[in-house]
Parts: C-alpha cells; sequence; structure tokens
C-alpha cells in the first residue's frame, strides 16, 4: 500500500508528539492507580500507548455527526482494574490534553493546528493539508 511521502512524516511527528505527552503523563501520574497486571511496565515495550498505566493516542476521524468536522482524537486509556472516577479521569485527560495543545506548535510550527474539546473528548483540528505534491 503506498503512503504519500507528506502524510508519513506527518503522521510520524504526530506519532512522536503523543510519545512525548504520554512519558510527561505517565511521570506526573503513573503511580496514581495500580497498573493493571495483563499490561506491560512502561518502557517494555516499543511503543508508549502500549505500556505503562497510561494510553494516550491519536485516531483521525473524517468528522461525520461531530460538531468540529475532521481531526485527530485524542484517544485516552487508564489501564487499571481500580475504579477511576469519572472526575479522576475527566482532569488526568485535561492534564494530557494540555500538555498535547502547548506541544502542538512545536511540533507543527506554522499550522493552524489546535486541539478543542468535542464531545466528551478531545480532538485536533485544522490544517491537514500536505502541500504541493
Amino acid at each position: 500500500m503506498y503512503i504519500h511521502p507528506k502524510l508519513a512524516a506527518f503522521t510520524e511527528t504526530l506519532e512522536a508528539m503523543f510519545h512525548e505527552a504520554d512519558e510527561e503523563l505517565e511521570d506526573a501520574w503513573g503511580g496514581s492507580f495500580l497498573r493493571h497486571p495483563n499490561r506491560p511496565g512502561r518502557g517494555e515495550t516499543y511503543n508508549p500507548e502500549m505500556d505503562g498505566l497510561f494510553e494516550i493516542a491519536p485516531d483521525f476521524s473524517v468528522g461525520i455527526g461531530s460538531e468540529r468536522g475532521r481531526g485527530y482524537i485524542v484517544g485516552f486509556k487508564i489501564a487499571t482494574l481500580e475504579k477511576v472516577s469519572p472526575e479522576q479521569f475527566e482532569f488526568l485527560m485535561d492534564f494530557a490534553a494540555e500538555l498535547l495543545r502547548r506541544k502542538l506548535p512545536r511540533y507543527f510550527p506554522g499550522r493552524n493546528l489546535e486541539l478543542v474539546r468535542d464531545g466528551r473528548r478531545f480532538k485536533i483540528i485544522g490544517d491537514f493539508s500536505l502541500g504541493e505534491a
């Protein structure tokens, strides 16, 4: 399957930003709950989305039924068997969103990208163009 080189570069940059945010989230709040026993410990896989307490990852949506249209939904999960209250979950999701919000201009300079609330989730919206071919 062919993937346009500019799309591959954009995706690589996006994933690097999410991985950095995951590391900072783990540093700040990784000891808040006991990690699920089947989940690898932090740093035990090649991808921070797959280990540690948190999973924070982008997922593209064409935006059907969304008030904000197309964009990258911020997937957020806490890998624990402990009870996480809605308030705790919302606090941690907001913390992760703020990390991403601050990183967007550094990872994507010159692009008009912003992180906004879209229903119960956060989404990155804006200029996803690949420029001239």
